[in-house]
């Protein structure tokens, strides 16, 4: 018997050119997927009544340590250069299987209240074999969309981060493919969480990128960030050892040289920014105009809830700001006028769906209401007074709404929020985090000092 559910009289943003927007519009869903995206629709149904409502494909969010939910704002003054001492030497040695799980239930239903329906879940917090079962456990029960990318143990900042010779255990990674991901067309994927040449010996850099390509998985990795990594030239190495591909997504990409942009746009990879982080923390200007420039899709990602908010309404507007000012103040400075390609606020809506299902490897699954994809969907509460009155609905998204007008989500036709609550367990999944952190604390302060 088919499920269906119907989404009546919204105002649609479909990020589909061909549907384009219906000010008053409907979505059907057949068994999980999209089946018609019309002004009206007669079917017989279960009725969602959408009216008031923006209704908009789920956020991406392209790059997070979701295992740091636990530490939530433990480093609120960090630069990057203070987050590799103050959490992964401090906390992240001190990390159990139940603190990655209670942190990846805690983190993704987060993700979910926010209307973020899919995740790059950017797990370097490896330390036993037990450590990634507990992540995808978590993952799997929130009902999130996620790809996992496996990362290294973090169990001392010597060992992992400064010319690491120890490369991601492969007996364990082909593991986990084959228990959990023997199928790349599920709710999960996988990829390869990896640090990349300049934080790895070259030896390990190139069995870890073998790794991934054995196992047809894809590659994920942080370049061009701040005063360290920001000098070490990452992608013009990955060229040299002959490695660049199209399987490979980029984060932040502060400090690229004009020969790397040119280098990741001929090798087909792709770009993940987080911007909130990158201003904040010291990472450099968010390249998103850039990467725009160089013929790439860049995607937005909150990448560390230790330091910023976990929602994508806070990484669109950074973004928006950021690019905006430093696009002016050159302007200024030169006395010329502002360019026409300045950032849209519908742009940056792309950016937060469409864009990042095309960097996390599932377009061909979400990031639109097309018929045939996958229903992953969210309303936006557009009578709330931040909202309403709506003039532009993209850019009431993008520059009125926060977390709590997220009325409805729905990840693959089941809903996971309805009228602004989550149909979850939230009481034990905040029990479960507290606990953790209470947990990590007690053993940082029971930690020998050095």
């Amino acid at each position: 018997m088919t499920d269906r559910t119907l989404l009546r009289a919204g105002h649609i943003v479909s990020m589909d050119p061909d549907i384009g927007d219906l000010p008053q519009g409907d979505v059907l869903i057949e068994d999980g997927r999209i089946a018609a995206v019309q002004p009206e629709i007669s079917a017989d149904a279960e009725v969602l009544d959408m009216t008031g409502r923006i209704v908009i494909p789920g956020f991406v969010d392209s790059h997070r340590h979701t295992w740091e939910a636990s530490i939530r704002g433990v480093a609120p003054d960090a630069t990057l250069d203070d987050y590799f001492v103050d959490v992964l030497d401090t906390f992240a040695p001190l990390y159990t299987p139940e603190d990655v799980y209670a942190a990846n239930l805690a983190g993704a239903l987060e993700c979910l209240n926010a209307g973020i329906t899919t995740l790059v879940d950017w797990s370097h917090i490896n330390n036993t074999p037990e450590h990634p079962d507990a992540a995808i456990q978590a993952l799997t029960e929130s009902g999130i969309r996620a790809q996992y990318a496996y990362g290294s143990a973090n169990t001392s900042l010597a060992d992992y981060w400064f010319e690491s010779k120890i490369a991601i255990p492969g007996d364990d990674v082909r593991r986990i493919r084959a228990e959990y991901f023997s199928s790349d067309s599920g709710l999960l994927t996988m990829a390869l969480a990896t640090r990349g040449p300049g934080f790895c010996v070259n030896d390990v850099v190139t069995a870890e990128w073998a790794l991934a390509r054995e196992l047809d998985i894809p590659i994920t990795v942080h370049v061009a960030m701040g005063r360290l990594a920001g000098r070490f030239g990452m992608v013009k190495q990955l060229h040299g050892l002959g490695l660049l591909g199209p399987d490979t997504t980029y984060i932040h990409c502060c400090y690229f040289s004009e020969e790397e942009w040119r280098l990741v746009a001929d090798s087909g990879g792709t770009v993940s920014v987080a911007p909130q982080v990158e201003t904040q923390m010291g990472h450099g200007w968010p390249p998103v105009m850039t990467a725009i420039e160089h013929g790439l899709r860049p995607s937005l990602s909150i990448d560390v809830v230790t330091t910023v908010p976990g929602d994508m309404f806070t990484q669109i507007r950074s973004a928006f700001g950021a690019e905006r000012a430093r696009v002016n103040a050159d302007c200024w400075q030169a006395n010329l006028p502002v360019p026409e390609t300045m950032l849209t606020a519908r742009q940056m809506l792309g950016i937060a769906t469409a864009n990042g299902a095309h960097v996390a490897g599932v377009e061909d699954r979400t990031g639109s209401l097309t018929p045939g994809k996958r229903a992953d969907v969210v309303a936006i509460d557009a009578t709330a007074l931040n909202v309403a009155p709506v003039h532009d609905a993209a850019a009431a998204v993008t520059l009125c709404a926060d977390v709590s007008n997220v009325d409805t989500v729905l990840v693959d036709g089941v809903v996971r929020k309805r009228d602004g609550r989550l149909v979850a367990d939230v009481a034990r999944a905040r029990r479960l985090v507290e606990e953790s952190r209470d947990r990590l604390l007690a053993a940082k302060e029971a930690k020998p000092a050095v």
